[in-house]
């Protein structure tokens, strides 16, 4: 028996946005659970979809498990300094009063940026290496999205990164993990090391495991592990985290350091040799809504429009325009947009009533540079508290709040109006508010990959959109400050250099 230490403190770090994740964000809770300490930690992630879920699943029994605190924000801006030394302090607090341990198991991200480290999670790390010693195992789960560094391999000592995206195995990686951490209770920690960093950035709409080539290099990964190799990962990073090792990368733990190594050269190599073959097509809003128009005129099932630049999933402000200005515009029919981000529209809708009508700016109220509110007369259609259970598979079990919500229609588009922030990853945004999403013409999801898990099965066709974002999916325009000389910023791209 071991007495194991666990928690966790997440964040996808979009480095390019003006808002900033404070404190406040994690306590408060809404897409993801609230901050939970101790017991919570368990009572809050059991049976959902997250890492620390899967470690609970698959842990031994006879293990004493010792939770610390545990906290995920999503995604959003850099993470005050406020809010990582607040809950880095409690975790390593708590840790220290727990000591002795035999284990620590941490559910990270591996794209967390605070305003004093770009390598959150290397810092996290750090701090935990600090205060149980060299020779305590600790064992992390990463999302695929991970930007992972050298700090983050030398202070594990085992690794499970998501293998999928739409991420529909984050309990699954917790799972790895608790099997990862047994073998090293039993076999020691591992001796050899390795990460191989890709040359080129790789933005998201082009790492999907649904198809080639990231799918063959997921299973390739998997295929990989076992005998001296404890662990085979690969990352395909996130591209709007400001740091010097941004990017996707390969990672390996090992009984030895030349099978590390090996194992490590052979995925890297088969990565970068597919550096051709990442791709998928993105069109304007005007060109994606006529031709969405265009097939749904005879498809049997609705077709999909994802606002890939306005994902809160990797950063956006969930409140841009440039879609539903478009979808107007062309008079399209049988429209329903989730989730347009306004606390203001939603107050005003509860206070006129359902049947009402009001004419508000709706969105365009954080930015970027050039968004505009929408100003219109809608009619409030449905209105709800925001509170539901998601079944689909990429977030099933999850219970959501996003505070007051209502159902906005002008013309032919229907727009679910939330008081907070969430990625279109469930057809239960959708169903809460008495929208039946099989039934609509066109759907107009603020997502980028995670929607396909869930309306892929639904869908006519689906259809990418560049409106204006925040996430902006090409990174030749992202102004880097710390990321490292030499790599390309897309495949096969032009090579990022410092300016004088």
């Amino acid at each position: 028996m071991a007495r194991i230490a666990i928690g966790g403190f997440g964040h996808e770090t979009n480095c390019f946005v003006p808002m900033r994740t404070d404190y406040d964000y994690y306590v408060r809770g809404g897409e993801m659970p609230p901050l939970a300490r101790h017991e919570e930690v368990v009572e809050r992630t059991t049976g959902a979809t997250f890492g620390m879920s899967g470690f609970l699943d698959a842990v031994d029994a006879r293990h004493e498990l010792v939770p610390l605190i545990w906290g995920h924000g999503g995604a959003g801006g850099y993470i005050t300094d406020d809010c990582f030394e607040r809950i880095v302090c409690e975790l390593v607090g708590m840790l220290s009063q727990a000591m002795p341990v035999d284990a620590v198991y941490l559910d990270l991200h591996g794209a967390m940026c605070s305003l004093t480290h770009e390598d959150a999670e290397g810092e996290v790390l750090r701090r935990v290496r600090a205060c149980v010693g060299p020779d305590i195992p600790v064992v992390v789960s990463l999302d695929y999205h991970g930007n992972i560094t050298e700090a983050m391999v030398e202070l594990t000592d085992g690794m499970a990164v998501y293998l999928t995206y739409p991420h529909i195995d984050r309990q699954g990686t917790g799972s790895r993990a608790a099997m990862i951490l047994e073998r090293v209770l039993r076999d020691g920690i591992p001796s050899g090391r390795a990460i191989r960093r890709i040359p080129f950035l790789l933005p998201l709409n082009f790492q999907c495991t649904l198809i080639e080539p990231s799918k063959g290099i997921v299973d390739a990964s998997v295929a990989g592990e076992g005998g001296e190799i404890l662990d085979l990962c690969y990352a395909a990073g996130f591209p709007p985290s400001d740091l010097h090792e941004c990017g996707p990368a390969v990672v390996c733990h090992a009984y030895s350091q030349d099978a590390a190594d090996a194992a490590a050269d052979s995925l890297a190599a088969m990565v970068t040799s597919s550096e051709s073959d990442f791709a998928e097509p993105l069109m304007e809003p005007d060109e994606a809504v006529t031709e969405a128009m265009r097939i749904a005129e005879t498809a049997d099932k609705p077709v999909v429009i994802a606002d890939t630049q306005d994902n809160p999933g990797c950063g956006g402000t969930c409140d841009t325009t440039g879609l539903l200005e478009a979808l107007v515009r062309h008079d399209a029919q049988g429209v329903a947009m989730c989730v347009m981000w306004d606390a203001e529209a939603a107050k005003a809708a509860h206070a006129a009533g359902e049947g009402a009508e009001i004419t508000v700016d709706l969105g365009g109220k954080h930015g970027p540079e050039g968004v505009v509110p929408f100003h219109g007369t809608f009619t409030v259609t449905a209105l709800t508290d925001g509170r539901f259970v998601t079944t689909g598979r990429s977030i099933g079990g999850r219970r959501i709040d996003i505070g007051p919500t209502a159902l906005l229609t002008i013309g032919g588009v229907s727009i679910v109006v939330a008081s907070k922030r969430m990625q279109a990853y469930d057809q239960d945004i959708f169903r809460h508010i008495s929208v039946a999403p099989e039934k609509q013409k066109i759907l107009a999801l603020k997502s980028t990959c995670h929607f396909r898990a869930d309306f892929d099965p639904i869908a006519e066709k689906t259809l990418v959109v560049l409106a204006p974002g925040a996430h902006i999916v090409d990174s030749t325009k992202y102004p880097f400050q710390h990321l490292r000389d030499g790599v390309r910023l897309l495949p096969n791209g032009p090579v990022f250099a410092q300016r004088a």
